[in-house]
């Protein structure tokens, strides 16, 4: 006899696959805008200002930018849904773009901070892909999901930064600075990401789920993050969820953002895009494989490995000083890191908080995501200007290291509370 549930449920999952195929087609432009600038973006704040000091101040805009509309964002979509704050999320972030240009053409510093702290919206948006990749997956199949997204941005990621020489050289043929020729790339990127959700993410995943309400408290951000923060704490796996995500956001940022002036130094600028590019397909390149391995072994596991290849790449870019071919090797597991942290941390944080509160709770994640990794990239030209690059790394070495040891504990008493069966 056929279960009056499986129709329900076929037809769930093909809504589920028709928005992963449009998320992927969105993602693709929006994270090579990214990562288009990300190669960028440091070595055009160290020409503005002649020092390497600052130079992490455009990328600390950048996430600061995507920290500060984080949760705006989240109680946007509560109240309308994900497709509707997708597409402001990216129509802002081009317009920061374009101020971005704008300065950087002017030799205005300001005014290219200003522009990569709006450029940051967009970002925004694209971390939120994930979690509108999660809405209608199967518990069994959330990792999987989120992975998958994760895992597409790699042809965007990879890319962005092989194509920056192109943009640049098409910049300076307008008459344009090298550096900003990406900037106006990465614009018209986020518009036809933008472009993609207006037309075909049909019907919003929120939604269909009941996780929207137009009636929703509008609340302070403040009182917004107080709230959820409350609600993280009282789950274990929730807090694990969110130190994972945000400790491996703080250590990858930090060492990338630094990589290409590091190279400089050493007479190899012409080759930092291609380790960026190398160190983005780590970052999304084995997604769809962390996915499953995460839902395989459970959330706590993949964090506990994705702490110890975190370290492992912070210690490769210590040693590519003596071994400049370990720089790839380095940025790349730190990269892959990342990735096992993220798909990890996301998981768990999405497993571990009630439905009711779940959107809120992804917004104070990538709050804290944003926030962690604005503080590394701004705090990184300091620490390479005073100290020297390898500092940074073992820094990032010692970062992993303690994330490990908190998860080693958390673990050890989800299972004494009989919840790690779920995680």
């Amino acid at each position: 006899m056929t279960s009056t549930l499986e129709p329900d449920l076929e037809q769930h999952q093909a809504q589920q696959r028709a928005t992963l195929n449009v998320l992927r087609l969105a993602v693709v432009p929006g994270q090579a805008a990214v990562a288009g600038t990300v190669a960028v973006v440091s070595l055009l704040a160290s020409d503005m200002l002649g020092s390497d000091r600052l130079a992490g101040l455009g990328s600390a805009a950048f996430t600061l930018g995507a920290a500060a509309v984080s949760i705006p964002l989240a109680a946007f979509m509560r109240r309308r849904g994900r497709r509707p704050g997708l597409i402001a999320a990216l129509l802002i972030g081009a317009l920061g773009a374009a101020i971005a240009a704008t300065g950087g053409q002017l030799r205005w510093f300001p005014l290219f901070v200003l522009g990569m702290f709006f450029f940051g919206s967009g970002q925004a948006a694209t971390l939120q892909a994930r979690y509108v990749a999660a809405d209608l997956a199967l518990e069994h199949d959330r990792a999987r999901a989120i992975g998958a997204i994760v895992w597409i941005g790699t042809l965007g990621a990879v890319f962005g930064p092989v194509f920056t020489p192109l943009e640049k050289r098409a910049g300076q043929g307008l008459g344009l600075d090298e550096f900003v020729g990406p900037y106006l790339v990465a614009g018209a990127l986020f518009v036809l990401g933008a472009v993609v959700y207006a037309v075909l993410l049909r019907p919003d995943p929120l939604v269909l789920i009941g996780g929207t309400d137009p009636n929703a408290e509008r609340t302070r951000p403040i009182r917004q993050v107080r709230r959820s923060f409350g609600v993280i704490r009282e789950s274990p796996g929730a807090m694990l969820g969110i130190v994972a995500m945000a400790g491996s956001q703080a250590a990858m940022v930090g060492v990338m953002t630094m990589t290409p002036p590091h190279m400089k130094d050493h007479g190899q600028a012409d080759l930092s895009a291609m380790v960026i590019a190398v160190h983005i397909v780590g970052m999304f390149g084995l997604a769809p494989l962390v996915g499953r391995f995460v839902d395989r072994v459970g959330a706590v596991r993949a964090i506990q490995m994705g702490t110890v290849v975190l370290g492992a790449g912070a210690l490769a870019a210590v040693i590519a000083g003596y071994v400049p071919v370990m720089i790839f090797v380095g940025l790349f597991l730190l990269g892959l890191g990342w990735n096992l942290g993220l798909i990890g941390g996301t998981t768990l944080l999405t497993a571990s908080v009630p439905k009711s509160a779940r959107v809120e709770a992804q917004g104070t994640g990538d709050l804290t995501l944003s926030l962690c990794g604005a503080v590394a990239a701004f705090g990184s030209g300091f620490v390479k200007q005073s100290a020297g690059f390898h500092v940074l790394a073992d820094l990032a070495t010692a970062l992993a290291a303690a994330m490990l040891v908190y998860a080693w504990i958390t673990r050890s008493r989800m299972a004494r509370d009989g919840v790690l069966a779920a995680a």
